[in-house]
């Protein structure tokens, strides 16, 4: 008996998936991986969030005490690579009381805004560890060593649990200077010497202003970032067009919609500076938008320059990723439950690496049923995911099956799925015919995109790699492991934290 058939032969499924049906557990850090970047602590539709906060935070104990070193690079790699924030915050937390020097080394990669230092201290008391510590203070204090008066204004909202202000009253840091201790008093809410802080200056006089002049120019004197400004005051139409210039690529992206409806757009100047904007390849590259955004935002925007700008960012978000080799069987998962962000990644997804295979590829839809998405490499990523829709339930070795009944040979088959098969054969079982029928050394890429257990292939299998997530990362680990590169797990754990 073949290595392959043993392989087959002996492996039977071990745990069952959230709909009941058979499958395979994967490796603890496999899990881990999966929960920091792609667990987003929301309902989904198997799951509530609190069962998903749950297993997420047994889970960061259980990495904490079997490999802590992998939980940090893996916390790291999260928040760096995967996009992702409060994942890697509740692991940062419960690393710190395992491993205080990790946590130290790795606390800054994690903490990285205002707003993360906020969660993580939110998400420290809630665990039940107060202030956490002597360990926690010091790298609280490194942090608010590095706070400028743009965060400041920023950030230092209430109604997130911890402001910088209560971070500042809980570990006591030293100012370094006068423009310093101004900085602390005012954050504290004491009074302090405004001159030393012009920025804070044009925001509490922002809030005093009583005419559309008076606070434009407090807004363009002290260069007030828009959160603040839109929380401070009724935006305009004016207000909004003084706020376009100094808004970060991702916020403009998220704030089109309300620039159209306040009819800023209208302008054809404005609009072309948007559109520029948009399509700016250094500053979408230093974004690092998730491919899903760009989705929700086109489904919202009405004007057809901006969508054709849209159209355009996505195109340039994945123009830098390697292309893709050998003849590649490419199939997302268009099931019930992956209607949503799910089906709006993956759809962007799919797209995009069947034009990264010069169209050497099939590019097949799924739920009970397989059937070609006449895919075309002219027209734009957007506008064709635009068109995939969700519905029925799950037999995901339906497209393997096609695949064998019509004798099509691969070098390696790429599913996009959330898992959760509920009809047909298993996918695994289809996989072992392929490979017994038609081509013995076919790889297997699974891009799972959501936070559910239970896993398609055991993890004993060679020829199958896992990778997680909803960066467009995922598909750089693809076209690496296709070409002989280590598992995603393997290469996170080689992750050089101290860089």
């Amino acid at each position: 008996m073949s290595f392959a058939k043993k392989l087959f032969s002996a492996v039977r499924p071990t745990t069952l998936n959230q709909d009941g049906y058979p499958s395979y557990e994967r490796s603890a850090e496999e899990r881990y991986v999966q929960t920091l970047v792609t667990n987003t602590m929301g309902n989904t539709f198997y799951a509530d969030g609190q069962s998903l906060l749950a297993e997420a935070e047994a889970l960061h104990h259980e990495m904490a005490q079997r490999d802590p070193q992998f939980m940090a690079r893996a916390l790291v790699y999260a928040r760096g690579e995967g996009y992702m924030r409060l994942q890697p915050l509740c692991g940062l937390a419960v690393l710190s009381a395992y491993r205080p020097d990790l946590f130290a080394r790795i606390f800054l990669k994690v903490v990285q805004i205002p707003s993360d230092l906020s969660d993580f201290l939110t998400i420290l008391q809630g665990m039940g560890r107060g202030e956490g510590g002597r360990a926690v203070k010091r790298q609280v204090n490194r942090f608010l060593a590095g706070v400028s008066e743009y965060w400041a204004v920023k950030y230092n909202g209430r109604g997130r649990g911890y402001s910088l202000g209560d971070a500042i009253a809980t570990a006591h840091p030293k100012p370094a200077d006068l423009k310093q201790q101004a900085l602390y008093r005012y954050l504290r809410g004491q009074e302090a010497n405004l001159s030393l802080l012009p920025q804070v200056h044009a925001l509490e006089q922002l809030k005093q202003a009583t005419s559309e002049a008076e606070r434009l120019y407090w807004i363009e004197t002290g260069k007030l970032p828009h959160e603040v400004v839109t929380g401070a005051v009724k935006p305009t139409k004016a207000i909004w067009e003084a706020l376009i210039g100094q808004m970060p690529t991702f916020a403009l992206l998220r704030h089109l919609n309300a620039l159209e409806r306040a009819g800023v757009l209208e302008d054809w100047n404005t609009l072309r500076a948007v559109t520029d904007r948009l399509t700016d390849q250094r500053a979408l590259a230093k974004a690092r938008i998730l491919p899903f955004r760009f989705a929700k935002a086109f489904g919202q925007v009405k004007h057809p320059l901006l969508r054709d700008a849209l159209r355009d960012a996505v195109e340039y978000t994945f123009s830098h990723l390697p292309d893709l080799e050998g003849r590649t069987a490419i199939f997302l998962d268009i099931s019930g439950s992956m209607n949503g962000e799910y089906l709006q990644t993956g759809s962007v997804f799919a797209l995009a690496l069947y034009k990264k295979t010069a169209g050497d590829s099939l590019f097949w839809l799924f739920n009970t049923v397989a059937k070609d998405a006449m895919p075309s490499r002219k027209d734009s990523i957007l506008s064709q995911a635009g068109g995939i829709r969700a519905g029925g339930g799950t037999d995901a070795g339906a497209p393997v099956r096609k695949l064998r009944q019509e004798r099509r040979k691969v070098e390696q088959i790429v599913i996009i799925t959330d898992e959760q098969q509920n009809a047909g054969s298993p996918f695994y079982k289809a996989l072992k015919q392929y490979r017994e029928k038609v081509n013995p050394n076919v790889k297997a890429f699974i891009v799972d995109v959501s936070p559910y257990r239970g896993a398609m292939v055991p993890q004993q299998d060679p020829g199958t790699f896992y990778i997680y997530g909803w960066s467009d990362t995922v598909l750089s680990y693809i076209a690496q492991s296709a070409k002989g590169y280590g598992s995603m797990v393997e290469r996170i754990g080689a992750f050089d934290i101290d860089n």
